[in-house]
């Protein structure tokens, strides 16, 4: 099989996910993304919705 490079960049987001009891918020902005990790789901989801409001995003995706 080759190997296949594509160059597509990632649309910004916001996505939300709950795991082993914490909360992770995962933001793509210029094709990279970066999570950052809270203990509480208020502290993660106005965390988000700050960098939602930031981008100039529509929506959150909670995973």
């Amino acid at each position: 099989m080759d190997n296949v490079q594509s160059n597509k960049v990632d649309p910004p987001a916001i996505e939300v996910v709950e795991a082993c009891g914490e909360w992770f918020v995962r933001v793509v902005e210029d094709g990279k993304a970066t999570t950052t990790s809270f203990e509480l789901e208020a502290f993660a989801l106005t965390f988000a919705e700050g960098q939602r409001m930031r981008l100039g995003l529509e929506k959150i995706a909670r995973i």
